[in-house]
């Protein structure tokens, strides 16, 4: 082993302990982000049709995301015990706050004389939420979704606290030991690259009407 702690041989032979946590930290961004998308949908339409409630609602997963993350995920082993559960709570609250703030701001930038115009048409106001308000504000509401996976994806490295496991109990086991850091946190990195890249990909699917005006 090297004297620097850094050793391309012992990652080479070692790299199957890494697997498991990989696959745990994967799930555990996933998961939450997903739970904490279909959340702020409910909250952003609610929101969206009462505007009385855009600040509290808001203000509310302000308040959720200004906690200590170490804080969030110890206060809750007394309620839901030590393991998965409690973190999955956590970083669904964490990832809240982006992606209401993007829907929310997506919806209220879709112009009044567009909804008129579709309000002229016959549409309802549900139908206008789903056919018009909706596709368009895509773009915001991805730019949030953006954010909140790549957010999840560090936050979840102090899963471990919750007993949930991941890449971060691999990187506290050994954190003085530089080949562990390098390859656990390397693969946050590609983690949260790659996440990235699949919902840039999805956007530009969804959305290719903004292609066709930049060009």
């Amino acid at each position: 082993m090297a004297e620097n702690g850094f050793c391309p041989e012992w990652i080479v032979q070692n790299w199957d302990r890494y697997v498991d946590p990989f696959f745990q930290h994967v799930l555990l961004t996933v998961v939450s982000v997903v739970i904490g998308f279909a959340i702020a949908a409910v909250m952003a339409v609610v929101a969206h049709r009462r505007r009385r409630l855009n600040g509290p609602l808001v203000g509310l997963t302000e308040v959720l995301y200004t906690i200590p993350s170490p804080a969030a995920f110890l206060l809750l082993l007394p309620f839901t015990g030590f393991g998965t559960v409690s973190a999955l709570i956590a970083l669904t609250a964490y990832s809240l706050n982006a992606m209401l703030r993007s829907m929310v701001t997506g919806l209220a930038g879709v112009p009044e004389d567009i909804k008129d115009s579709a309000r002229g048409m016959g549409l309802t106001e549900r139908q206008l939420l789903w056919k018009v308000e909706l596709p368009l504000a895509l773009p915001e509401i991805f730019a949030g979704l953006r954010i909140a996976s790549v957010t999840t994806v560090g936050l979840a490295t102090l899963a471990f606290l919750a007993g949930a496991g991941g890449l971060g109990e691999s990187i506290e086991s050994q954190i003085s030991f530089k080949s562990n850091v390098v390859v656990a946190g390397g693969l946050c990195v590609l983690l949260a690259v790659a996440l990235d890249s699949l919902i840039r990909t999805l956007q530009k699917a969804s959305t290719p009407w903004t292609r066709a005006r930049l060009t």
